[in-house]
């Protein structure tokens, strides 16, 4: 679990997020990230997760590995799936931050992401430009693992969200009442644990 920019990890025990998987029988064990601000300003968020927690626990045999993010954690999120899609089972990405509004409207302005993708404008990307890197890895249609997304139908970044929606397949976004606020996020997770994606045996959850 990945928390916003502002949030604290132990948010994610305060608003009930570890006990809707819990309350559940879901065979999981969480992972609550420290991933503050600094990592995204030094561009490391991928790098320090991969080397910090999943790797690790692909060590320690975890078949799956999920990862959730809320608001700049849904950008790390997809970020990693980006880069390192392969190693994840999912993304649930909860009313996140899509990149900058510059390179929001140089897509708008190709004609969305997948005109986007298709032209010129990847010519000039930055080598480690995680906002391009994650746009055009959502406009692949083969883009592996799948990602859901869910947010507030008054977000501040619903508009972002609503172009995201556009590309995953049908069924994988979902809007709930409010903002980008916690009662918003605590129903669109509480939506997706309901999917029943996550087993419950835990004597499935580790390989060998």
């Amino acid at each position: 679990m990945l928390p916003g920019a502002y949030s604290r990890p132990p948010e994610f025990v305060d608003e009930g997020f570890v006990a809707a998987v819990r309350s559940r029988g879901l065979a999981a064990d969480i992972v609550i990230a420290d991933a503050h601000l600094g990592y995204y300003n030094e561009r490391s968020i991928v790098q320090r997760l991969r080397e910090d927690v999943v790797l690790p626990a692909m060590r320690e045999g975890y078949a799956q590995v999920w990862l959730v993010g809320i608001s700049i954690g849904g950008f790390g999120a997809l970020g990693y799936a980006a880069r390192h899609g392969s190693e994840l089972a999912g993304v649930v990405t909860l009313a996140p931050y899509l990149g900058r509004r510059t390179l929001q409207r140089e897509i708008a302005d190709a004609g969305g992401p997948l005109a986007w993708r298709a032209s010129q404008a990847l010519a000039a990307a930055d080598a480690d430009d995680l906002d391009r890197d994650i746009w055009a890895w959502l406009a692949t249609p083969t883009a592996a693992p799948p990602v859901y997304l869910g947010f507030g139908r008054d977000d501040r970044f619903a508009e972002s969200h609503q172009v995201l929606g556009a590309l995953l397949p049908s069924g994988r976004s979902f809007d709930t009442p409010g903002g980008h606020d916690w009662p918003a996020w605590r129903a669109a997770w509480h939506q997706w644990l309901d999917r029943g994606l996550l087993p419950a045996n835990c004597q499935d959850q580790k390989a060998g």
